[in-house]
């Protein structure tokens, strides 16, 4: 990558961060790091603001119109799996569901809640071709539609969209970020506690994570939780077809058929 001398300097060494989109890069000089990206949302902005993620050191538009963002690079490391049900992860998520300046901001964006009826019919027009072609994905389509009564006139919230182990950071001084924002999106909050709760906390212990989280049990949650479980799932068995990420696909139709069956057994 060729940055503009004016943005970085020619000291400066950029290599890619990775990411599908590869507009992720990391710059060095004198043992100095930055997060570099091309295009972020300015959604970044309020997330600094917010301490949800790394601080935002500055933004600068070059001539052809993007958008470079620097991030402090901070030392640590990703969460494990067995983390994930600590009161940190409940607490930052407890925090971005109840924000009002990242609702505010995702509004003047343009972004528009999405209800789960909404949700579901746009899930039916992109995985039609599946759902004819994969018996698993049928019977999920008939599990959502059978669900969803149960998950509307839910209270809307700005969420992540994408919570897993991979996408938090700890750093070496004990805070935790939550990174990788292209999927939020203003939806029911259980389409970020849902995925916390089935994939990495035991379900006897669902009630003592949902109190660390600041929430009781409500009616028709189980209901509610398994509906967001199953929609999410069927959209990334989806989005990975469609990039013909064929191993990646199959594990989203295992989990796929797993949440089927549980949901004959539990409804």
């Amino acid at each position: 990558m060729n940055w503009p001398e004016h943005i970085l300097g020619s000291d400066w060494k950029v290599k890619s961060a990775g990411g599908l989109t590869g507009d992720a890069f990391v710059a060095e000089k004198n043992h100095k790091r930055l997060f570099i990206k091309r295009n972020s949302s300015p959604f970044l902005a309020v997330l600094s603001a917010e301490g949800i993620v790394p601080k935002l050191i500055w933004t600068k538009r070059v001539e052809n119109g993007d958008v470079i963002t620097a991030q402090r690079w901070l030392e640590g490391r990703k969460l494990k799996p067995e983390e994930m049900k600590s009161q940190k992860v409940a607490n930052i998520l407890h925090k971005i569901h109840h924000s009002p300046e990242l609702l505010h901001m995702l509004l003047r964006l343009g972004k528009k809640p999405i209800t789960s009826n909404t949700a579901y019919d746009s899930l039916v027009t992109y995985a039609a071709e599946t759902i004819s072609a994969y018996r698993d994905i049928e019977k999920a389509s008939l599990n959502l539609k059978n669900l969803l009564p149960y998950t509307t006139e839910q209270e809307m919230a700005v969420c992540h969209c994408d919570v897993n182990h991979n996408n938090f950071i700890l750093t070496h001084d004990n805070q935790l970020f939550l990174v990788d924002w292209d999927n939020a999106m203003i939806t029911d909050p259980a389409t970020d506690f849902s995925t916390v709760l089935k994939w990495y906390v035991p379900e006897s212990e669902w009630d003592a994570w949902l109190e660390k989280y600041g929430i009781d049990r409500e009616d028709y949650f189980l209901e509610r939780t398994y509906w967001y479980l199953l929609f999410n799932t069927v959209h990334y068995f989806n989005w990975h077809l469609e990039r013909n990420e064929h191993n990646n696909a199959m594990e989203q139709l295992q989990k796929i058929r797993k949440l089927n069956d549980e949901i004959c057994h539990l409804f």
